[in-house]
């Protein structure tokens, strides 16, 4: 099985997926709960501000405070990604590939068929590449989730290419 995944199509570049890296990307979310919590896509400039500026008051005032546990947390954050189960959005992979103007669909092209899934629920899908721990060797690369979850417990499944069309 190859684990390399393209986006191709009408875009303005190809682009080359490869999930085996994606454990490291800090956009990794946790697909056993991403589904359950509200999701916030991008946060308001303004919120952003207050909240660094009430940061910063607080560390003016009181001194920057380090957890005496910073070693126990490194630990589990570490134990956490050699068993969880984990996904990526896709919508940033979408972006760089730069869709033409024209282009309102993804075929996913998966071993025996291929699904056509309209261009702006591909958005907001996530790209699940990680189950406890383990990539997705049996049919991965990837699993594609709507990003409602509505197919939780079904994903599309044995990927090998992403076309915008």
């Amino acid at each position: 099985m190859n684990s390399i995944i393209l986006i191709e199509g009408k875009t303005k570049y190809k682009i080359t997926l490869d999930p085996s890296v994606w454990i490291f990307d800090d956009r990794r979310v946790d697909l056993l709960t991403y589904f359950e919590s509200d999701q916030i896509v991008e946060q308001d400039l303004s919120e952003y501000t207050k909240s660094v500026s009430k940061h910063w008051d607080r560390e003016i005032t009181e001194g920057a405070i380090y957890p005496p546990t910073l070693k126990t947390e490194k630990k589990f954050l570490k134990e956490k990604v050699l068993t969880g189960t984990f996904g990526i959005p896709f919508t940033d992979f979408i972006k760089n590939a730069e869709p033409f103007e024209d282009a309102t669909t993804l075929k996913i092209v998966q071993n025996d068929q291929e699904t056509i899934v309209p261009l702006s629920e591909a958005y907001n899908a996530v790209l699940g590449f990680s189950k406890e721990g383990k990539p997705l060797r049996e049919d991965g690369p990837v699993h594609f989730y709507f990003g409602d979850g509505s197919n939780r417990e079904n994903p599309i499944k044995n990927i090998t290419s992403f076309i915008i069309e």
